[in-house]
């Protein structure tokens, strides 16, 4: 416990100091908290990647679910407390001169702070985004192609790291998470990642697979939930903490609960995997015009203009239940739009149009 409240308090120390000396950068750290957001896999690189490669965009969910799903559980593990609710509660600073941290619309995270989800949740996809694109460059045989494969590996690498670091500062900076936490993230998603690359049965998994890692997932997560409570620990102690200490009860989020995070990443992967296995699917993007460049792009455009809608989509937060079973729904549809119905929309207007030119 001594060391830990030595390690928090250090942590406080590098917080004052990115907050004081870091001021002129705070737009740009907001944005690549953003950035770090679990929740952009879905929206943005997952469009992008599945239309230019079903093998990574598929991928790419299986390693944000599970290793939002190990977030999780470390999360209730570790019991990491936040910045912005610590300084106020520890008893390490005498006649209560506890340290000054400042807070943001983004700061005020209701789950526990061990480790960074948003570290976690980038670096995973990060690794597989720069590995799927290296692999592309490794089957190059003669020696010009070696070297630009060399040059390519270390620029890729050089801008992983960057954006990972530019993330941990960020998480760092707006006082939602102590440094350790997020470096403790960033490896912690490296090694999922790297997992996933070992583990190619994912890509024929069927529609009944993908229902029994949903279940287990679920089972799991409730059962080691209940079961602490049974031991009468409470996991959601995170929760009144965050309400108490947030400068601002608007910037409390229901959406970052853990259970919100645990909901939206099982309706995810269930929305894959009904994409996947379905008739549209075989019909669009394994049919003659899913090797066009025309469709691929089309597709893209369709999915990432169709997904910002869905942001609109608001769901009520008054009843937690019914925010819950919305919230499955809701992310179930982001990957179905993007794996059969844009697909098969777009394959239909171009079949249509071939058609009628012909």
């Amino acid at each position: 416990s001594i060391k830990m409240d030595l390690l928090h308090s250090n942590g406080v120390l590098i917080i004052q100091h990115l907050q004081r000396d870091y001021r002129a950068y705070q737009e740009f750290l907001n944005f690549m908290s953003h950035v770090g957001d679990p929740r952009n896999i879905f929206s943005i690189y997952f469009p992008l990647w599945f239309q230019l490669n079903q093998v990574v965009g598929t991928k790419m969910i299986w390693v944000a679910v599970i290793g939002d799903w190990f977030n999780l559980i470390f999360k209730w593990i570790l019991f990491g407390h936040r910045p912005y609710w610590w300084v106020q509660e520890t008893m390490i600073y005498p006649n209560q001169s506890s340290p000054c941290l400042e807070q943001f619309p983004i700061t005020c995270e209701t789950g526990p702070g061990s480790p960074s989800g948003h570290a976690m949740g980038s670096s995973c996809i990060w690794y597989v985004m720069v590995t799927a694109a290296l692999s592309y460059t490794v089957r190059w045989k003669d020696k010009s192609a070696v070297t630009l494969h060399r040059l390519t590996w270390s620029f890729l690498w050089s801008i992983f790291w960057i954006i990972q670091i530019s993330v941990c500062i960020s998480r760092v900076f707006i006082a939602t998470h102590f440094p350790h936490q997020v470096i403790l993230g960033v490896f912690a998603g490296i090694l999922v990642a790297e997992a996933f690359e070992h583990t190619p049965a994912i890509q024929t998994a069927s529609l009944r697979m993908y229902i029994k890692t949903n279940l287990f997932l679920f089972i799991f997560a409730l059962g080691f939930y209940l079961v602490l409570k049974l031991l009468d620990i409470d996991l959601l102690w995170s929760v009144p903490k965050a309400k108490k200490w947030c400068a601002n009860p608007d910037w409390i989020n229901i959406d970052t609960t853990p259970f919100a995070g645990l909901v939206r990443n099982l309706g995810a992967l269930f929305g894959l995997g009904l994409g996947i296995n379905s008739e549209m699917f075989l019909t669009s993007c394994k049919g003659k015009n899913s090797c066009k460049i025309s469709f691929r792009i089309l597709c893209i455009a369709a999915s990432l203009a169709t997904l910002q809608l869905y942001n609109f989509v608001k769901i009520p937060t008054h009843t937690e239940y019914l925010f819950y079973i919305l919230s499955f729904c809701k992310s179930a549809a982001t990957p179905l739009t993007v794996v059969a119905l844009v697909p098969y929309c777009v394959h239909s207007l171009m079949r249509t149009t071939e058609k009628k030119l012909n």
